[in-house]
């Protein structure tokens, strides 16, 4: 009897401490219930936003807190902490949504919601950290189901201490009776531990473009795999009203192997892999969306609204916990030509029903109004983007800004009301005496700068709106606005990053440590840039002379991650850096691109992980690429480097696509010239200012149509449209073929700076024209007499004659009048400031006009031969 008690003792024991183990989820609810915002009365859900569901599950109630749009396409989210201090794992969804209110539902994990208020746009962003999605719903899809022993993980010390909920109310016309909604998702949790994490794979179209009436338009998207082993388990697919049929795939040796194929216009939901798909390391994941433009009279982009497109394929899937991630993306095409080979069944649409249809959609007949407003709206706005995407760059000649007294200019930015912000060093210079062999600054003894190294201008008029930053910095050089007007700046000399107030008087952030470098988390090696990510705060350093690193800090300040590394001998391979120079956030498709100065290039990457994406690099660029810009929309700004010895590329901006990294454009100014451009800003009406280090200015350039210049028909009589001299002069030139001589750049360049010094375009047509007219009067007379005189053999004399006149008047070439040549030969022309500079690399190059030190900066020690620094 006494063993029978023992045997059953001991199992009791057992248990007994299985459950001690375990902190009950009700311990933690009463502290959490006192901290949960109440929903609205008119909300359906339970009001007790935590159920437990046993001794170690519990559910979590996830619903907008009675919410009424005010207008279409509002996106508007709202936060949820998690219940517990443990580790938990998500193991099961539950939609409360209907397609009559939302577009669509998205779920983050993160640890700082952008918003403490009980629900707000989100426009501001969803989290101020790294966030990552763990669920999707849209068009009245049914509950995803996750694999037993699969689990997101959230909280503890790696996963996600808050849920932030994203709701996407496309057509408001089902709030017309002002009713609130509470649409959301409730999740089961369980503190028990998962063997398997589950996570979301993300393969996005960026750049598609759908033709008005185009039957067949595909949107491709490939990348290869690089991480551990994955299990694919569901698929959804997501686009708007155009998508036919959505599929995916993974690519092995060249073999394709179905994911999930599915009409986007059914239920969107997580539908299970039939046959299980493994994934491993360098496989091709590839996905089409086949889109149709008939019915619609513009072109359609990917974008944001219901009346643009999407095309998104998603993927869960669960990897051993010790290698898990959690969320991963794919926006590019890494292998165009292996889709002609995609199976058929890719280009074959889904039928569905019509009444399926109307389910899914939550169609309105009274929204047909609405809904046909809307689109010609939105119609007359993309055919303005499309006229606007024939354009040429050209200098705004009359801009008076290029006559302030400016110190060594390092750095251009546009704050939240479009006015131009300039970063200056006053009379610090970067010169070679300015640090030791160790990076230490060696002339502390100047003290800061006491002149006001921010100015604020009119971007009009260059009017000095205000100016601060006195008795700050040492050696200014990045700096960037975020969009709450705050001034992010680097010093080199000091080693630091900061943030500054919008009045510029002191810092509400420092990273960094004063006058000392370094290469840990603590320390700056010559900073060069900074970037905010206006949707999580996230802050970017480049770092910079001495280091090769990316760093990404918290919106506090904390230390997150780093990328990057010191170009190796050879090929600079993706994700090594010779002086990250300066960095462009593209929020849009979230990529952080860094201007690798001295590999001549431009590399792009993913901005919550730091993953490689691609590189944008032109001969044109030449061994140095200074700085780039990036404007919403698409369009990529950049400025090179003057040419190494031997080097033809000459110093210029450049416009890019930045979809396919073409270059669309070229541009140099007409007054003064470049000599080290440091940095360039755009804004969206595609007005661009420039900013040299050396020549100590500020250009300003705009956009100038191209079809300004067409001929056009009016009343069967063809006229030439023409607005400037100096317009008219440009536009010539940059309609002939563009000659790669420096020697013909140079003479057009002459041709063009002199036209802009004020010398009329008919005055200059004029004095040309007149002594022609009088020469050819000459000749006609004496060839008139030397017929009546000597006969038919005057004339072969003569046409020789005139044949070496002409000729000399022309050059060489022959190919038409040399202005250059033709002004450089008369008296009293000076080609002060216009010829091209010396290209030599030194850092101890002198100013030839005034005989002072160079306005160059010095860099960290490269390979020969040795940049220059800025």
């Amino acid at each position: 009897m006494a063993g029978l008690i023992n045997n059953l003792l001991i199992p009791f024991l057992v248990f007994q401490n299985i459950c001690l183990g375990f902190r009950s989820p009700l311990s933690l609810f009463k502290r959490y219930k006192d901290t949960t915002r109440s929903l609205s009365s008119e909300c359906l859900g339970s009001d007790r936003p935590v159920i437990s569901l046993g001794l170690s599950d519990f559910a979590l109630d996830i619903r907008m807190p009675g919410v009424t749009p005010k207008q279409s396409d509002t996106y508007l989210c709202m936060s949820v902490p998690l219940p517990v201090d443990d580790e938990a794992y998500v193991v099961d969804f539950k939609p409360h949504a209907s397609m009559d209110t939302v577009h669509h539902m998205l779920l983050f994990g993160c640890n700082e919601p952008s918003s403490t208020e009980n629900y707000w746009d989100c426009d501001e962003g969803t989290c101020k950290d790294k966030s990552n999605i763990l669920y999707a719903w849209a068009r009245n899809a049914p509950p995803t189901r996750l694999p037993k022993g699969v689990g997101f993980r959230v909280g503890g010390e790696t996963g996600g201490r808050f849920f932030v909920l994203q709701v996407h109310y496309g057509d408001i016309s089902a709030f017309r009776d002002k009713h609130k909604d509470c649409s959301g998702v409730t999740l089961h949790l369980t503190q028990q531990k998962q063997p398997l994490i589950a996570g979301m794979y993300l393969m996005m179209s960026v750049n598609t473009v759908i033709p008005p009436g185009e039957k067949v338009v595909d949107a491709d998207i490939a990348c290869h795999y690089k991480r551990f082993p994955m299990h694919l388990f569901a698929y959804r697919v997501h686009t708007h009203r155009l998508g036919k049929v959505v599929s995916g795939y993974r690519v092995r040796n060249g073999q394709w192997t179905l994911i999930g194929r599915q009409s986007p216009q059914l239920p969107q939901a997580f539908y299970p892999v039939e046959h299980p798909v493994d994934v491993s390391y360098d496989d091709i994941l590839a996905a089409r969306c086949v889109f149709s433009g008939e019915g619609r009279t513009t072109e359609t982009h990917i974008g944001g609204t219901a009346n643009d497109e999407m095309c998104n394929f998603y993927i869960m899937y669960y990897m051993e916990a010790k290698h898990a991630v959690s969320y991963m993306t794919c926006t590019q095409n890494a292998n165009p030509e292996m889709f002609r080979n995609i199976p058929q069944e890719a280009n074959i649409p889904i039928p569905v029903k019509s009444d399926m249809l109307r389910m899914t959609h939550g169609h309105h007949e009274e929204t047909k109004d609405t809904d046909k407003s809307s689109l010609l709206q939105q119609a007359k706005k993309e055919e303005e983007e499309i006229l606007d995407q024939d354009f040429h760059i050209e200098e705004a000649v009359e801009w008076p800004g290029l006559d302030l007294k400016l110190g060594q200019v390092s750095g251009l930015a546009l704050d939240p009301e479009n006015n131009l912000v300039i970063f200056h060093r006053g009379d610090h210079v970067w010169d070679e005496n300015s640090f030791d062999s160790k990076f230490v600054y060696q002339q502390r003894g100047l003290g800061p700068i006491e002149q006001s190294t921010i100015l604020v201008l009119n971007p009009s008029n260059a009017k000095l709106l205000r100016s601060m930053g006195k008795s700050l910095f040492y050696l200014p050089h990045g700096l960037s606005i975020d969009k709450n007007g705050n001034y992010w700046v680097t010093d080199v000399a000091l080693h630091q990053v900061f943030k500054l107030g919008a009045d510029g008087k002191e810092a509400l952030l420092v990273l960094g440590v004063a006058l000392q470098p370094g290469s840990d988390k603590n320390h700056f090696c010559q900073p060069t840039d900074v970037a905010v990510d206006p949707i999580t705060g996230s802050i970017y350093v480049s770092d910079g002379y001495c280091n090769s690193r990316i760093i990404q800090f918290s919106p506090n300040g904390l230390y997150m991650m780093q990328w990057g590394e010191e170009t190796s001998l050879g090929r600079a391979r993706p994700g090594q850096f010779h002086i990250p120079h300066s960095l462009a956030l593209i929020p849009d498709f979230s990529q952080l691109c860094v201007a690798d100065r001295e590999n001549g290039r431009i590399q792009c990457f993913r901005l919550e992980t730091g993953e490689f994406i691609r590189e944008i690099k032109h001969k044109s660029f030449g061994r140095q690429l200074f700085a780039v810009s990036y404007v919403p929309g698409g369009l990529l700004f950049a400025v090179n480097g003057m040419p190494y010895p031997g080097g033809a590329e000459p110093v210029q901006g450049f416009v890019m696509n930045f979809s396919t990294g073409e270059i669309i454009d070229t541009f140099i100014p007409l007054r003064k010239s470049f000599e080290m451009p440091h940095d360039v800003v755009a804004s969206e009406d595609k007005t661009v200012f420039v900013g040299d280090v050396h020549a100590r200015v500020v250009w300003k350039f705009t956009s100038t149509e191209k079809m300004e210049h067409r001929s056009v028909k009016k009343a069967g009589i063809e006229v030439q449209e023409i607005k400037e001299p100096e317009t008219i002069v440009e536009a010539r030139l940059k309609n002939n073929p563009e000659s790669t001589d420096p020697l013909k750049k140079q003479e057009k360049q002459h041709l063009v700076r002199q036209a802009s010094t004020g010398v009329s375009f008919v005055l200059i047509t004029t004095l040309l024209i007149i002594p022609v007219v009088v020469l050819l009067a000459i000749l006609v007379f004496i060839r008139w007499r030397k017929t009546t005189v000597y006969g038919a053999d005057g004339d072969h004399k003569l046409d020789s004659s005139s044949g070496r006149i002409l000729g000399r008047l022309r050059g060489k070439g022959g190919g038409g009048l040399n202005l250059g040549n033709f002004f450089a030969s008369h008296k009293g022309y000076s080609r002060k400031g216009f010829d091209r500079l010396s290209t030599e690399g030194s850092d101890q190059e002198k100013d030839e006009d005034d005989g002072t030190d160079s306005e160059e900066e010095c860099s960290a020690p490269p390979p020969p031969p040795a940049p220059s620094s800025s």
